[in-house]
């Protein structure tokens, strides 16, 4: 058969299965090495260069995915859930080396190992260019990866229902309450809601949204005040008054705990709003915006407009004051039609300029990455390079978090960037599949049982270790220690039952920052581990 139409119909055919889903869990892109494994096995083969390819394409892509979060994250309050993603990945690799000397495994196998049980296609890649046995890392990947995906999620099922009676202590939504849920709070797929409050603390009472400490701490904003019968967006100069009815936008959680400060939840139904004059979507390209906090910005008195919902990385939830917007951020933003202008045009929200791709600033930043990863660093004996995976992803990262070096630009419109980067794993996922084919059998034979208890453990152990840490060291929630582990672990599918375990914004904040710094750190240390078990 034709090579390039075999290469098009394992991709084809693994993105059609990576679609079937089974209590809400799917392999997704991840789909392709499977079916590519087995047609490897029956011999067919692809052109050669079309996975080094992919696996740059896909590396640097993620790099500028991560970038505006992954430095800033490591400075930020949001320090804490980056450190316990570091942990996570650090406990995987000393877990994968134990492993691997107990149990006699090869040094790429351990390593395909490592990258499949705890989800991370990046680390694939990376292990793939740099070891000698691509086809091993290739079979030891396919073997943990369904493992990793399956103890992620149950880990978090069973974390929910052995903690649920400690949950209201933490400040956060009981499984009861949730289900109890009145009709009058509204939330959609993200757990979002909104609920009327009546002013009733004569301590609030003329004081602005902005001097009051229950929002500066807390994911949830006030995005509505009620005047003469009719729900209109917070005015710049508003102040609270006793009997006032006013909007909050949040989870259940953080609704209840800011309603606390302000005065009573009220029962009413669902109000009635002129969303589509009052509420725009913006993405945030101008530096006036991103890298500021949403206390510094102050939007509301500048602009007359409050922020209710942020998207990032695919993840959407209620920012804090403390929030602090990247860029290519897309902002939920209600206000008066004049006032919605008026953001827009600060935020940099130009449509052309959002949906243009520069391909020779892509072109041009893969192939300095290219040549950064073939840079060589000499220390005694031991030579050290990033490898072609390494190299675009640190460019890639510079790229994103500078977003502009020079004519070459960091920043690619959304639906561009996802292409991309699927695009490239798919040729990468197809090449290492079809080429690891051949042995998937005998190694399988060989070693089936001991691999399989392999990836468990080193799956389970870096979730429990990660967990703990959060949770009893670091002084976390339920909701926030739960969303660091699923980011530490990169696991998407787990973030998916977070959110639909509670009402809370705290695992989607949780999970973005958590999520870049591991995804970087597997992906820089899963060659070294390879080294060092050789």
């Amino acid at each position: 058969m034709n090579p390039i139409l075999v290469l098009l119909c394992v991709i084809a055919l693994g993105l059609l299965v990576g679609r079937v889903s089974f209590r809400g869990i799917s392999l997704g892109t991840s789909a392709i090495l499977f079916v590519a494994l087995l047609a490897g096995h029956y011999g067919w083969t692809i052109p050669t260069g079309f996975g080094t390819l992919g696996l740059a394409l896909f590396v640097y892509c993620v790099g500028i995915s991560a970038g505006p979060t992954f430095f800033r994250g490591l400075a930020s309050h949001g320090r804490a859930m980056a450190i316990t993603g570091s942990v996570i990945v650090l406990t995987g690799v000393a877990v994968t080396w134990t492993c691997a000397r107990l149990l006699g495994l090869p040094a790429e196998l351990a390593g395909g190992l490592m990258a499949g049980a705890m989800t991370s296609t990046p680390a694939l890649g990376a292990i793939t260019q740099s070891s000698s046995d691509p086809a091993a890392v290739a079979v030891g990947f396919g073997v943990a990866y369904p493992i990793g995906i399956i103890a992620v999620v149950l880990f978090v099922q069973i974390a929910i229902k052995l903690f649920a009676k400690s949950i209201d202590s933490d400040g956060t939504d009981s499984a009861p309450e949730t289900a109890a849920r009145s009709s009058a709070a509204t939330a959609d797929s993200n757990g979002i809601g909104r609920r009327v409050v009546r002013i009733a603390n004569p301590v609030v009472s003329g004081k602005r949204p902005s001097d009051i400490v229950a929002f500066a701490d807390s994911p949830c904003q006030m995005s509505r005040v009620q005047r003469e019968g009719r729900w209109r967006p917070t005015p710049p100069d508003y102040q609270f008054h006793i009997g006032d009815d006013v909007m909050l936008v949040g989870g259940a959680a953080e609704i209840r705990r800011v309603s606390e400060t302000l005065g009573e939840l009220q029962d009413t139904a669902e109000p009635v709003v002129d969303a589509d004059r009052e509420r725009r979507y913006v993405v945030v390209t101008s530096p006036e915006i991103y890298g500021r906090t949403l206390k510094d910005l102050r939007l509301r008195s500048k602009y007359g407009v409050t922020i209710v919902r942020v998207q990032r990385h695919d993840v959407e939830f209620v920012p804090s004051a403390r929030t602090r917007i990247e860029f290519g951020d897309g902002l939920v933003a209600v206000g008066e039609p004049d006032a919605l202008a008026k953001i827009a045009n600060a935020a940099g929200h130009r449509p052309r300029t959002v949906n243009e791709t520069d391909l020779l600033s892509l072109v041009a930043g893969i192939v300095i990455g290219i040549f950064v990863g073939n840079l060589s660093l000499q220390i005694g004996e031991f030579s050290m390079s990033l490898g072609i995976a390494g190299g675009p992803l640190m460019v890639g990262l510079i790229l994103g978090h500078f977003r502009r070096l020079g004519p070459i630009r960091g920043s690619y419109p959304p639906a561009a960037m996802l292409l991309m980067t699927e695009g490239g794993l798919a040729l990468f996922l197809a090449d290492a599949g079809l080429n690891a084919g051949a042995n998937v059998v005998e190694v399988l034979m060989e070693r089936g049982v001991m691999l399989c208890v392999a990836a468990a453990a080193i799956a389970i152990i870096p979730l429990l270790v990660g967990f703990a840490g959060s949770r009893y060291l670091g002084g976390r929630t339920l909701w926030q220690s739960l969303g660091a582990t699923c980011g530490g672990m990169t696991s998407t599918p787990g973030l998916a039952v977070l959110t639909g375990a509670t009402d809370s914004s705290q695992p989607a904040t949780s999970y973005v920052a958590a999520y870049p710094v591991a995804l970087v750190l597997i992906t820089v240390a899963a060659p070294w581990l390879v080294d060092l078990i050789s």
